[in-house]
């Protein structure tokens, strides 16, 4: 299993914030190139975002399939792209300090992925997961918040103050 750490300068509820917003996927989301569409529901437990991966015109259509969503500490979700296979991804976050210590585990669990030893796909996925944190930290970190409005952590399906 692959897993990266970073810092972000964020309190673990801008980094929900950003987690729950399922059309910023392909935003921090190494190799997620486009949303096609966000179940009304995101990102409550079965919901799904259906995006695309990979660079034009080898494009693939995926799903993604929220299997635990527990602001602000925990999101599990399952990426399907066949015929490459799924993962399973986990983000955990902590407070430290005045930001987050946000943790991203990886592993192919069906398709030829889950085949492939751990120790030669951990480093693509490793390699992968420093820039997907990288930009998780960005949106994160300069997003703009706005505390008086209902977080959308707390109402998955809605726009804030709506």
């Amino acid at each position: 299993m692959s897993t990266n750490v970073r810092f972000i300068n964020a309190t673990p509820e801008q980094v929900f914030d950003v987690l729950a917003d399922g059309w910023l996927f392909p935003v921090w989301v190494v190799g997620a190139s486009r949303m096609r569409e966000v179940d009304d529901d995101w990102p409550r437990v079965g919901s799904k975002l259906h995006h695309s991966f990979g660079v034009w015109p080898a494009v693939i259509d995926d799903e993604t399939t929220v299997l635990e969503w527990d602001p602000p500490r925990r999101m599990v979700i399952q990426p399907a792209g066949w015929p490459i296979g799924e993962a399973r991804v986990s983000v955990d976050v902590k407070p430290r300090g005045d930001g987050s210590l946000v943790r991203i585990r990886e592993r192919a669990v069906k398709g030829p992925g889950a085949f492939v030893p751990s120790l030669v796909l951990d480093v693509p996925l490793y390699v992968r997961n420093v820039e997907t944190l990288r930009r998780l930290a960005w949106i994160a970190e300069h997003r703009p918040h706005n505390d008086s409005t209902e977080s959308r952590t707390s109402t998955p399906g809605q726009n804030p103050g709506s």
